[in-house]
């Protein structure tokens, strides 16, 4: 299969460069420092921990390029309100058009709809679409190893913790994880999904486990589907989850996620 990757950071440059005329970075970056509404995706997630729960971040999300469409009737206010009312910490919204079929507005209705701090999710590749993501009422960006520098990674967590927010950092592997480990953000996300190649297995987070220090938070993301994935996760002292098209193909996802985690960690 081609480099998935490669193509959609080829994309987004385009993307950003056609809203830099739209809307100059001075006044994106105006907009970002004047929202001051924050929510705390970290401490979210500590709370759930604390309480013996899952930390699970529920996904919004319409489409992808390896599935296509994966919910025709899509309402990301009707998702949000239902996940906040079945136990997710945090919501994780994909703002990418062409790809995902995400859009900004999906971002902010979902997170009018609850109380829940919000994921953008995104492929960032400028500082731009950093205040953007604040502009726009996002609490955490995404940060992908795969694609960006050590450097270039330190200079967008900067700019996110200066605009409030939080940095979710993701890896697919060792050498990206020992990149990742130079950030000073606790959640590093572990992507079981090969994002050049979109195959997808929880042997992935397993295998890096080990190399993550205590004091950060484990992301597993991708691939969990049954209460075994989830048990296996928990065996292994991983309590946060980002799940999307496991519940987005149910007809209540809200249902879906309490039902996929109630039986691991009962209330």
């Amino acid at each position: 299969m081609s480099d998935i990757l490669k193509k959609i950071w080829a994309t987004k440059r385009e993307e950003v460069a056609v809203a830099k005329k739209a809307l100059p970075l001075a006044e994106v970056r105006a907009q970002a420092e004047a929202n001051s509404d924050l929510r705390d995706f970290v401490g979210a997630i500590r709370a759930r921990h604390a309480a013996q729960q899952a930390g699970v971040i529920a996904e919004i999300k319409k489409a992808s390029p390896s599935k296509g469409v994966i919910r025709a009737d899509f309402n990301p206010a009707e998702h949000a309100a239902d996940y906040a009312a079945h136990g997710a910490a945090c919501l994780s919204v994909l703002t990418d058009v062409q790809y995902f079929q995400g859009h900004e507005a999906y971002l902010k209705a979902a997170r009018a709809a609850c109380a829940l701090p919000v994921l953008r999710k995104d492929f960032m590749v400028d500082e731009y679409q950093l205040f953007e993501a604040r502009a726009w009422g996002a609490d955490c960006i995404l940060l992908i190893a795969a694609e960006l520098g050590v450097a270039e990674m330190k200079d967008f967590e900067a700019i996110a913790h200066g605009l409030g927010m939080a940095v979710l950092v993701e890896v697919h592997n060792g050498e990206e994880l020992d990149a990742a480990l130079q950030l000073t953000t606790p959640l590093v996300g572990i992507n079981n999904r090969n994002l050049r190649t979109f195959e997808v297995t929880l042997d992935t987070t397993l295998a890096l486990l080990p190399s993550i220090p205590a004091d950060r938070i484990t992301v597993t993301e991708s691939g969990i589907l049954a209460a075994s994935d989830v048990a296996l996760m928990q065996q292994s002292n991983v309590h946060t989850y980002l799940v999307g098209e496991a519940f987005m193909r149910q007809k209540a996802p809200g249902e879906a996620l309490s039902a996929l985690f109630s039986t691991i960690y009962p209330k």
